[in-house]
């Protein structure tokens, strides 16, 4: 890996960490976890979510 990939990854994940510790400080942390939850539950009800199959149980002779 080279020097410059791993400064770039370095910078990705120190604004990451900088990004969450902002984000969870003040009054933004009631709001970001009430975002992450709401988000969490859209996506739990999507998984949940069955379409329906389709049972070829029959078989056609020709």
């Amino acid at each position: 890996m080279s020097t410059t990939r791993k400064i770039a990854v370095g910078i990705g994940l120190a604004s990451g960490a900088l990004l969450a510790a902002w984000l969870l400080t003040g009054n933004r942390k009631q709001k970001t976890k009430n975002y992450l939850v709401k988000k969490a539950d859209g996506l739990r009800q999507a998984i949940k979510t069955e379409k329906s199959k389709f049972d070829d149980s029959d078989s056609y002779y020709i």
